[in-house]
């Protein structure tokens, strides 16, 4: 069920005809209250598709009554006319829930540079709102996928024994997967009773430490957005850090996924950096190996070059010394204080998932640093993406 397990949330995908294939393409999640509170987190890319811009005018009064998203095209660098398709559909979805447009959000993702059908959508409205119900946030996943192999969705249960109230989330994401979020859209609901500036400081603590920490391929995209949306239905008031750990966790689980879904990819890899002098410090070396193509192509030929890793993070600003660093891969230490240790033949790098260790010996801070390996599927799959 995912955005309609918590009370309070009906939602709906359709095929509206924006994708030629005939594929779901069109998501609409409605917030039916008594609350309408929200916030949301977007990209930092300066070039920002037009839903991005109407959506942050959205978002100011923290109030929220409906999400539409469509697959298949971006409407992003499409003019005065792109912004004028997502502007009729939040007033399409508006006038079919009976709502105010300055309440509605708007996502798109797909190819930039083609311009949408205002029609097609405002069509495709309709038919979502018809089609509306509480069990449709699964089909609401569907809608959304682009290169996406899977939907994803993600349900926790909070309060005591678990029946206070809940969060539910769905993302879409299978390339470009940066900092300043990703090519995701994630639409995450709870029946939980939290005001939006509530929502906003759990929502910004659990994206930091998750789908900001998610770097496929180093590539940032201009339609990220994830949006928290309370009902209140539940009339359960949460402790704050409980409700901020169990948003955390629906993060995470949709963040892996994303990673799992990753182009092409053969290898999970999660760079963890530990004795590090800073959490700051911890990241950035942990982002440079995670973007390093060399060390990316390695793990994809299952080779344990840990010269690269310490290639890759002696470019950063961090404080270490790198005569004084360890490397192990996969539970195999192969570098000790910037020389050789165990044989690299004891690693085995033939899973899917990878494990690499860096140990700064500089400090007591850490950060995970999640990505995927450089494969020839992922050129493959992005030199033919417009086509």
């Amino acid at each position: 069920m995912s955005v309609t397990a918590p009370l309070g949330f009906e939602a709906a995908g359709i095929a509206a005809g924006i994708k030629s294939s005939g594929a779901p393409d069109l998501a609409l999640v409605v917030n039916r209250g008594p609350s309408q509170a929200a916030a949301a987190v977007f990209t930092s890319n300066r070039a920002q598709a037009n839903p991005i811009i109407w959506s942050k005018q959205v978002i100011g009064d923290g109030t929220v009554a409906a999400i539409v998203l469509n697959s298949g095209g971006a409407n992003c660098f499409t003019g005065s006319q792109g912004f004028q398709v997502t502007h009729r559909t939040a007033e399409a979805v508006a006038s079919a829930l009976e709502v105010s447009a300055g309440d509605v959000l708007v996502c798109s993702t797909g190819l930039i540079g083609d311009q949408l059908d205002g029609d097609v959508l405002a069509a495709g409205v309709l038919t979502a709102t018809a089609a509306l119900s509480a069990e449709g946030g699964d089909d609401a996943a569907r809608a959304i996928m682009t290169t996406d192999s899977v939907p994803k969705t993600a349900v926790v249960r909070g309060g005591a024994d678990g029946a206070g109230w809940s969060i539910g989330g769905i993302a879409k994401g299978a390339g470009m997967l940066a900092p300043g979020l990703a090519t995701m859209l994630v639409v995450i609901t709870t029946d939980a009773v939290l005001e939006s500036a509530a929502l906003d400081t759990a929502l910004r603590a659990a994206t930091r430490v998750t789908f900001d920490r998610l770097d496929s391929d180093g590539c940032m995209s201009t339609n990220d957005q994830v949006t928290l949306l309370a009902s209140g239905a539940s009339g359960v008031v949460p402790d704050t850090a409980e409700f901020t750990a169990a948003l955390t966790a629906v993060c995470a689980e949709l963040a892996l996924k994303l990673q799992a879904d990753a182009e092409g990819a053969s290898h999970n890899i999660a760079i963890e950096v530990v004795g590090a002098a800073s959490e700051d410090d911890a990241v950035e070396v942990g982002r440079s190996v995670a973007r390093n193509n060399l060390f990316k192509a390695a793990i994809f030929g299952n080779d344990p070059n840990w010269g690269r890793v310490l290639a890759a993070i002696g470019t950063t600003t961090a404080a270490f010394d790198p005569y004084n660093v360890d490397v192990s891969m996969n539970g195999v230490r192969v570098c000790h204080a910037g020389e050789p240790d165990q044989p690299r033949d004891l690693v085995d790098l033939s899973p899917r998932d990878t494990h690499v260790l860096i140990d700064l010996q500089s400090g007591p801070a850490s950060a995970t640093i999640f990505t995927n390996d450089l494969t020839h599927d992922y050129v493959h799959e992005n030199s033919a993406y417009a086509s």
